[in-house]
């Protein structure tokens, strides 16, 4: 099956051409059935949620809390107590790291990340170790983007936190998120992970991984911009305080005081953008008629068929190893002598779209000795061909820049 067949932006020229779209780890292209039901929602069911006795209101409530529920069965989560949505995972990181992080961690307690967070996983857990008097631990990768054993031993008595990414949005490398979540349970720290780059490649079960937040983007599985989720163990959700106040996370508020919702709602404050969460239901829903499986083996082919091409290229190097196992659909390199802006410019013209830059993670660029590097990030709508036109642009630019005739 061919799926671009179900994206309109797959049929509209751009630039004269057929689109090469290689950035979908920024964000996912949307297919006919997103954009149906979204339409469907506002021309139908369009409400606010939650706020109205009439039948309008009370049919959006009814589609908004389906797509929890949606959700809470996407994550294999217990209960939709612990499923609160968000604008994004960037939201979903600050709220846990103000409302859990900073009001728990004392002075002298650890906080571990990784040296391959993105920005957002990273900057708030500084915030929060210079309020708290709290300290940053980092882990480092090989090489080849994997996290070594003995990296996991810098997880101590100490540690009070853990805050990892699940795939690396820089090298597809994909952690062992349960490994993770042992060693931190062990010395009796909390774990959280930004799944924002897993879960459009990997069926994620956050029972099996034993994690206590889980946080993901929609718009990088199909939604709309506007519709992420942070799932969290409800044991710890109902002793933290909400992230922020206003309308509908409120039980009852009196001149000077109030008290709080219930879960998830305590963590809702204000208007939710309804129609990006309607959009991440039809998301699922189609995620599921594609099937993990699939994504894997097409994440698997393409990975390995652009790797051995880049391999034959004077002047490229692979960020994370030329290795095609166990990462998720990202190939991010540098073409020596040409800065990545100039290649993104460059192949965008012949209708390619790449990502080029530091992608929010500067310490880890800075950790590989690059400053801008370009990803090319697969989806289960790319195909060889996609790879074929990459490569012969590729060897196009080294000859304009002067590197080679090869």
């Amino acid at each position: 099956m061919n799926w671009k067949d179900d994206f309109p932006i797959f049929q509209t020229p751009y630039y004269g051409q057929t689109l090469t779209y290689l950035d979908s780890g920024a964000t996912a292209q949307k297919p006919r059935q997103v954009i149906a039901a979204v339409t469907d929602y506002l021309e139908t069911t369009y409400a606010n949620p939650h706020r109205g006795a009439y039948r309008l209101s009370q049919e959006a409530t009814a589609r908004f809390e389906g797509v929890r529920e949606k959700v809470r069965a996407f994550l294999g989560a217990r209960s939709t107590s612990e499923i609160i949505f968000v604008k994004n995972s960037t939201e979903a990181l600050n709220l846990v790291a103000r409302s859990y992080a900073e009001a728990t961690l004392q002075p002298g307690d650890e906080i571990v990340i990784s040296i391959a967070e993105h920005h957002a996983n990273l900057v708030p857990w500084q915030r929060a170790a210079q309020r708290t008097g709290a300290r940053l631990v980092y882990l480092y990768i090989d090489e080849d983007g994997s996290l070594p054993e003995a990296e996991l031993a810098k997880i101590s008595q100490r540690t009070k936190m853990v805050a990892v990414t699940h795939v690396s949005n820089v090298t597809g490398h994909i952690n062992d998120v349960a490994a993770l979540a042992r060693a931190a349970h062990a010395v009796g720290a909390v774990i959280l992970v930004d799944g924002s780059q897993a879960v459009p490649h990997l069926a994620v079960d956050v029972r099996e991984l034993d994690v206590d937040f889980y946080t993901f983007t929609g718009h990088k599985i199909m939604s709309l911009t506007g519709a992420g989720v942070l799932y969290g163990r409800e044991s710890i959700l109902e002793g933290m305080e909400p992230f922020l106040l206003g309308g509908d996370m409120i039980e009852y508020v009196e001149e000077q005081r109030t008290t709080y919702n219930t879960l998830p709602y305590k963590f809702e404050a204000g208007t939710p953008l309804s129609e990006a969460v309607i959009s991440l239901g039809a998301a699922i829903d189609y995620l599921k008629e594609v099937g993990y499986d699939r994504i894997g083996a097409i994440d698997a082919d393409l990975t390995q068929y652009l790797l051995a091409q880049l391999a034959q290229i004077p002047q490229v190097r692979v960020i994370g190893g030329s290795s095609p196992k166990n990462r998720a659909g990202i190939v991010t390199f540098t073409l020596d002598g040409v800065h990545a802006h100039d290649v993104a410019h460059i192949l965008d013209s012949k209708g390619i779209c790449v990502r080029a830059g530091h992608h929010c993670a500067q310490p880890l660029a800075r950790y590989c000795n690059t400053t801008a590097t370009t990803r090319v990030s697969f989806w289960f709508y790319n195909t060889r061909e996609d790879c074929d036109r990459l490569v012969r642009e590729l060897k196009r630019i080294r000859r304009l820049m002067g590197l080679g005739t090869e």
